[in-house]
């Protein structure tokens, strides 16, 4: 029987960015047009084989809206990554990744990996 690893990772960035539709892309291999704003956060698994273990990632998707902010370090504590999703056609949401970044220096975990994901490249000539 393969070990299984379970890791944390919490998705962060303002409303309307993405963040919903990459975690559903990623679990279910699936796009929604329709998908609707995240309310406070939303919870999502995938287990993916890695060599001789399996990776089964906890995913919290948490929401943009300013006011859902205070509820984001309840998500990102004990992350072992973070992904700040802005998107490439909205200039504020890239400027806001700078308060993300700092947020989670400040109060995440002090090993948190954090990468930025730049989204919507699709709709790359609206930028």
């Amino acid at each position: 029987m393969m070990a299984i690893r379970e890791l944390k990772v919490c998705l962060l960035g303002d409303t309307g960015v993405g963040k919903s539709s990459i975690v559903c892309r990623f679990v279910q291999d699936h796009f929604d047009h329709n998908i609707s704003p995240t309310i406070g956060a939303s919870f999502m698994t995938k287990t993916v084989p890695c060599g001789n273990e399996l990776h089964k990632f906890l995913i919290w998707d948490t929401a943009g809206q300013e006011r859902f902010h205070s509820l984001a370090p309840m998500y990102y504590r004990g992350s072992a990554a973070a992904v700040i999703v802005y998107d490439i056609t909205k200039q504020d949401s890239f400027h806001t990744l700078k308060k993300w970044v700092k947020e989670l220096k400040e109060h995440g975990p002090e090993r948190i990996v954090v990468a930025i994901a730049g989204n919507k490249c699709d709709l790359s000539d609206i930028r």
